[in-house]
């Protein structure tokens, strides 16, 4: 019936009525017909999703490539720095900071002091910063020694104020007088003339490290190499390759082949783990492939004078550690004294019986001992420095017997409930910087009342109730690589421990590391270094 309407309706109409109606009932029509099949919307999530994911990378690649080239920039065009002055622009004395040393309480102090605050001095007789966790890596190259040193100089530059450094090393401090006298070796035409310079203080930082400690034991510093400094990597390194080629000369039977081929690394802690590890991991990943014969004739042997290693873990990663060392081959001796060490054998008590281990090389990795400086010291202040392992300070770093001008961090230091890591004396360096600045106001409040008769006396009591707030270390967890691509971890995130082992704890291992290093550059390097270790193995040559 509609159809046979739409012809009449049509002529009976004007123009605008006639195409009105055909538009309206063209309409119901197709409201009529059958709708059409709807498409999945499965395509269209998917293409949404790429495209996000698309925009997703581009905008992480664009964000990480301004970060780095922002980072690179500053590295290397740092700011013009504030100079050093007598005075204040408010004419008031402007104080003098000398820090000793250039490990992690000492930079951690300089990266986060002001120093337009005051004339800051380091004192150090290496002139650069480094990275003692990733030392171990070194020797056998599995990273480049560069790639975890930080030149003192570029870090001074980064901050505010000037900051004057003097590569020497103290030997002697008038402590009462509040002088220092340096002492330095300038190379001249093949003659070493010694210099000396005497230098002021108003506030003088120790922060001068520890050496390795021997217990006193027969012939461990004639005959061991210890791990601590840039000179010691190279020198392992270059004995255990001297110790390889000279081998491949030797019968397979031969005892002094055997003897070679023993490298004994003594002291179960985190460095002397992550030695044994890296070593290790050399000779099965790398030695293996170019040197079958005498890959396998070499043996690594752990000693620890401990019924464990690793004692600041939990005894779980404990267990799991030492069960990974032994079916890696590792040799492991455990309640092992060792009583004296000659030329090629060391002799120790192991079970109550004497037993001898022939070595070709001897790594020392026992703990720490005070440096002679420090040893000077507690000599001189015989009253308040009873202790042997180190300077004594108390709850603000200051150092007994000096409490009004002189602070102590790091290795050099004893105090009970601070250990002599890496993180101790990061978190010192830190507090360090925070008591300076308030030292730094309370000096500029006591001027104001002197010199403007003002009335700060409210300001001066917050001031001193801040400053005397003791040192408190957050302990943040500790982590070990125990070789193989495996690692232990422990964390402590507020009352809470988790730990970890196996290889996702050796990326976490590896992250904080990164995360750790000073400065971008040192952080591409070891990123490039593992990358490298990785892909084209270690080098096996000089």
């Amino acid at each position: 019936m509609f159809n046979a309407r739409l012809p009449l309706l049509l002529r009976t109409s004007g123009p605008r009525t006639q195409l009105r109606l055909f538009s309206r009932n063209t309409r119901a029509l197709n409201q009529q017909q059958p709708p059409a099949p709807s498409q999945s919307s499965a395509p269209r999530i998917i293409n949404r999703v790429g495209k996000f994911a698309w925009k997703f990378t581009l905008y992480g690649i664009l964000a990480g490539t301004t970060y780095t080239v922002y980072s690179l920039y500053r590295e290397t065009n740092p700011y013009n720095q504030l100079p050093q002055s007598t005075t204040f622009p408010n004419g008031s004395k402007r104080k003098t900071i000398v820090i000793l040393g250039s490990g992690w309480g000492s930079i951690s102090l300089l990266k986060t002091l002001d120093t337009s605050l005051y004339n800051v001095v380091v004192v150090s007789p290496r002139n650069y910063f480094l990275f003692t966790p990733l030392l171990p890596s070194t020797p056998m190259r599995t990273i480049e020694l560069k790639s975890i040193t930080e030149p003192v100089r570029a870090i001074m530059r980064q901050r505010k104020g000037e900051v004057t450094y003097y590569e020497a090393t103290a030997n002697d401090i008038d402590i009462k007088n509040k002088k220092l006298t340096l002492q330095t070796t300038c190379h001249d035409d093949n003659e070493n003339m010694q210099r000396e310079l005497q230098l002021d203080y108003d506030y003088l930082v120790v922060g001068i490290g520890a050496q390795s400690t021997t217990f006193n034991i027969p012939g461990v510093y004639e005959n061991a190499n210890f791990l601590k400094e840039i000179s010691d990597s190279e020198k392992i390194r270059l004995k255990v390759l001297k110790n390889i080629e000279t081998a491949s000369f030797l019968k397979k039977d031969d005892p002094e082949r055997q003897r070679l081929l023993n490298f004994v690394v003594v002291g179960g802690g985190p460095t002397g783990v992550e030695f044994a590890a890296e070593l290790n991991d050399y000779v099965s990943q790398d030695l293996k492939k170019w040197l079958p014969d005498i890959s396998k004739d070499i043996k690594v042997t752990l000693v620890e004078a401990l019924p464990n290693i690793l004692n600041m873990f939990e005894k779980s990663l404990i267990d799991y550690t030492q069960t990974f060392l032994q079916k890696e081959n590792i040799d492991l001796k455990l309640k092992t004294m060792v009583q004296s060490v000659d030329e090629n054998i060391v002799t120790a008590k192991m079970d109550g019986k004497e037993v001898e281990i022939p070595y070709g090389v001897l790594v020392w990795a026992t703990g720490n001992a005070p440096t002679q400086l420090a040893k000077k010291m507690m000599n001189d202040l015989k009253e308040e420095q009873t202790s042997p392992r180190g300077l004594l300070i108390n709850d603000r770093l200051q150092m007994l017997g000096a409490e009004d001008s002189v602070f102590a961090i790091g290795d050099c230091t004893f105090h009970p409930g601070l250990f002599p890591t890496a993180q101790v004396a990061h978190q010192e360096g830190g507090y360090l910087a925070e008591q300076f600045k308030l030292l730094h106001q309370l000096d500029q409040c006591k001027w104001e009342m002197n010199t403007a008769n003002t009335d700060n006396t409210k300001e001066l009591n917050k001031l001193e109730n801040k400053l005397n707030e003791p040192f408190k270390y957050i302990h943040r967890g500790t982590l070990s690589y125990i070789g193989a691509e495996r690692a232990i971890v422990e964390l402590t995130i507020g009352d809470n421990k988790f730990k970890m082992h196996g290889p996702f704890a050796f990326w976490f291992w590896k992250t904080v590391y990164l995360s750790m290093c000073l400065s971008f550059k040192n952080r591409a390097l070891v990123a490039f270094d593992w990358c490298k270790t990785y892909f084209f193995g270690r080098d096996s040559s000089v």
